[in-house]
């Protein structure tokens, strides 16, 4: 099924502003110029070498396409756990089972213009993976490519030519404050997460 496709049959969590579930929504009508709060999530895939892998979203996707990014971005589905919902994108975008799953940024929030202008508003609590090998698996309605580099050149988003996604940027400011090895971050409370946010 195509991305569309998908979408016309994804639901979305709505939040309001305290975090609190406000409804669900059919994801196809969400992504606007006036897009409300949703619950969302973003996903950091590491290999044994403390390599992070980069995705680079497919060109024929309907909210920023083409975009430089993180491993891994989705939703929940009404009532799906949030480590459910990174397990299932994991496997589905890049066929990654991971080692490892753990809370890093429990109550990171962003807002985001896209060029033509659509607006990304979410709450989006930020997870770290270990993958178990460096073997991944693009499914190329979501992805176009993935690749791997060192976590400090990743960091260091030294390509201005090829700019990293609004929330990475702002992602990796707040990771790169927890310390320069990503598998000594502290883990995030659960606690904190949003009220909308399933177990």
């Amino acid at each position: 099924m195509s991305e569309a496709g998908n979408e016309m049959t994804e639901s979305v969590v709505l939040c309001a502003p305290d975090g609190s579930a406000a409804g669900t929504a059919p994801k196809a009508t969400v992504h606007h110029r006036d897009t409300p709060l949703h619950l969302a999530f973003s996903c950091y895939v590491f290999d044994p070498a403390g390599r992070v892998l980069v995705t680079r979203r497919a060109y024929d996707k309907r909210t920023f396409p083409g975009l430089r990014t993180n491993s891994c971005c989705g939703h929940p589905a009404p009532g799906e756990g949030m480590r459910d919902a990174v397990l299932r994108r994991l496997w589905h975008e890049l066929g990654i089972v991971p080692a490892e799953l753990d809370l890093i940024l429990p109550a990171f929030r962003y807002r985001a213009i896209a060029t033509d202008g659509t607006v990304e508003n979410e709450l989006c609590p930020v997870y770290r993976a270990l993958a178990a090998t460096d073997e991944v698996t693009v499914h190329p309605p979501e992805v176009h490519e993935a690749w791997w580099v060192p976590w400090a050149g990743f960091a260091a988003q030294p390509d201005g030519t090829d700019p990293l996604s609004w929330w990475g940027v702002q992602q990796v400011e707040q990771l790169s404050a927890l310390g320069p090895d990503p598998f000594a971050w502290p883990l995030g409370e659960h606690a904190l997460l949003p009220a909308a946010a399933t177990p």
